[in-house]
């Protein structure tokens, strides 16, 4: 449900408060943090050339399209009335709402890029990634969980909850190569 429709209250109930912004960046850098550690894991492969300046890219490419596609399937699973032009907006508004994925991945990127100009080896990288996403994810959790008023206890459990996120990530890649 978007902004722009509020339900109408029932038999006297009020509606719904509507939607934090904080907890769409929670989403957004969550979603784009876990993608940016599943591709810098997937893109690690032992006995192949290393990459990373197109690693760097794929990351940041895969990143584009899927805030691209989340946004644009936000925009067409709601109905929206109005004219052509309204309905453009409200998409062009779904789209810009997707930032805070492609945000989440720069990190990694950043990293990929840094591996390129340093030549460093690639089980360096991955590793030193995968455990820089898991921190990020413990911060986006915690610092969300602060921000809409949790107590010190919830916020570090729900740090801590996402962090395991990026724990199953280095758990899964350890496994499977």
């Amino acid at each position: 449900m978007t902004q722009q429709q509020r339900p109408q209250p029932v038999s006297g109930i009020a509606p719904p408060p509507a939607p934090r912004r904080s907890a769409d960046w929670m989403f957004g850098g969550v979603y784009g943090t876990v993608l940016a550690s599943a591709l810098l894991a997937a893109l690690d492969q032992t006995n192949q050339d290393y990459t990373p300046f197109y690693d760097a890219s794929w990351v940041l490419v895969t990143a584009v399209a899927a805030s691209l596609a989340h946004g644009y399937s936000h925009h067409m699973a709601t109905h929206h009335e109005g004219g052509a032009t309204h309905r453009w907006r409200l998409l062009s508004h779904a789209l810009w709402n997707e930032w805070p994925m492609v945000a989440a991945v720069l990190p990694t990127v950043l990293l990929l890029v840094a591996a390129g100009i340093a030549n460093w080896e690639s089980y360096t990288v991955t590793a030193v990634g995968l455990g820089l996403n898991t921190a990020l994810l413990f911060g986006w959790g915690a610092f969300v969980a602060a921000r809409v008023g949790h107590r010190i206890r919830s916020t570090l459990l729900i740090g801590l909850a996402d962090a395991t996120i990026g724990l199953t990530v280095i758990a899964a890649n350890a496994l499977i190569k």
